[in-house]
């Protein structure tokens, strides 16, 4: 490590202004200060010092996802076992072709799911952080200024809401473009309107729906000439055919959709993990309690209103919000994506008007449009949209009252 560290105190004079690569050391101290803290730091009594910066803000969060990571990969694999083993071949995945070669068998087995699955998530992970890394380093050398650690997060997002057949191709225009249009167009990290992770998903979602929305794609392959076996998500299920699809509700389905041993999107099933993730993020301080609450609660309005109107044409009106809540991207989207310090409401009022509102329109998007059974991505985006008005309109209110207080005083 010694001599790493005089290496790079060796080449950054190369990098320094005046230096042959002075237009690469946004790169340079990137690197640096990923492998070693900062030799610098700021002194004097007019700066504020905090223990939790951007980097330790960006850690926690990540630490957050870990147990959802590594969950992704089991799943795949498990749900990817459960049908081959079903009598299903993959029509064409050379994961599972890989999987072979190394000698594993297609069983229920912790360590053949896990690395089954592992050869579908880390590939998408790492064309992630190759395409978005790209296009951060370039817009700060470009700008002359430091590389941001925003996308050290949005980096381990994307995979999670992505089904693990997705081409990876695909998750390289995506997030790139998605990098683009929802961040450095606004002047980078801290300066977004939209969470990033979700704009590259609605960008792959209206540009190639064929390869990310539907009834089977969200398994580690397609499968074709199996009996009984259907590779479509749960949500999609019950968006069709309601309590019939969902075995009138049963606690046994229920428990395992909380679980997360289904088929879904690789981070999305695990609602029990999302829920530590919540914990933890609320324990720290990073994740907004008042923006989750909201979204609960404006969900569990919203879906005990629809099931008192009923329908009967779309069984979707019948299902309870409970079972809202661990289906689909519900669970992920109301931890990691809603409570985004960034793109969501400021204002600690702000924040349970604007949990609300995506919780109501998630379970409208889900119920009034059964074409698009999921909805969590919409209702975060639009509700992002308003999250600087809400906030206006929060201030303009506590500004009036704080007058009409000091008026009333004098």
């Amino acid at each position: 490590m010694q001599f790493l560290r005089r290496f790079l105190d060796i080449q950054k004079e190369r990098f320094q202004s005046g230096g042959k690569l002075d237009h690469l050391y946004p790169l340079f101290e990137a690197v640096d200060t990923l492998l070693y803290t900062p030799g610098s730091v700021t002194t004097g009594t007019t700066h504020v010092r905090d223990a939790l910066d951007l980097k330790r803000m960006m850690s926690v969060v990540v630490a957050a996802l870990m147990p959802i990571v590594f969950f992704a990969m089991y799943n795949t694999g498990l749900q990817a076992n459960r049908a081959i083993m079903a009598g299903a071949r993959p029509l064409d995945g050379w994961q599972t072709r890989l999987f072979e070669a190394f000698g594993y068998g297609f069983t229920t087995d912790f360590w053949s799911c896990f690395f089954h699955g592992a050869l579908y998530f880390l590939p998408v992970i790492a064309v992630t952080f190759a395409a978005g890394g790209a296009i951060e380093v370039i817009f700060a050398c470009v700008r002359g200024h430091e590389v941001a650690e925003g996308f050290f997060v949005t980096g381990f997002l994307v995979p999670l809401i992505l089904p693990p057949t997705i081409p990876l191709w695909q998750v390289a225009v995506g997030t790139a473009s998605g990098v683009l249009l929802a961040k450095e167009v606004f002047g980078g990290t801290g300066m977004n309107i939209l969470n990033p992770a979700l704009t590259i998903r609605a960008i792959l979602f209206f540009a190639y729906p064929a390869a990310i929305s539907g009834d089977k794609p969200w398994i580690a392959a397609d499968f074709v000439g199996v009996d009984g076996f259907s590779g479509a998500t749960w949500l999609s299920r019950a968006a069709i055919d309601g309590q019939a699809a969902l075995g009138n509700f049963g606690n046994d389905l229920w428990r395992d959709a909380f679980l997360g041993f289904i088929p879904g999107s690789m981070g999305e099933t695990s609602a029990a993990l999302c829920l530590l993730g919540a914990l933890i993020l609320v324990l720290s301080r990073i994740g907004s309690w008042r923006t989750m609450a909201g979204v609960a609660i404006g969900s569990i309005v919203m879906a005990s209103v629809l099931n008192l109107i009923g329908s009967d044409t779309n069984a979707f009106f019948g299902v309870p919000f409970w079972w809202h809540f661990v289906l689909g991207g519900w669970a992920f989207g109301t931890v990691f994506m809603a409570t985004d310090p960034v793109s969501s409401a400021f204002t600690n009022q702000g924040k349970w008007y604007y949990g609300l509102g995506i919780g109501v329109l998630v379970i409208l998007v889900r119920v009034v449009n059964p074409a698009y059974p999921e909805g969590m991505m919409l209702a975060i985006l639009f509700m992002n949209m308003f999250a600087p008005f809400i906030d206006y309109f929060v201030v303009q209110a506590n500004i009036k009252r704080r007058l009409a207080r000091n008026a009333a005083v004098q």
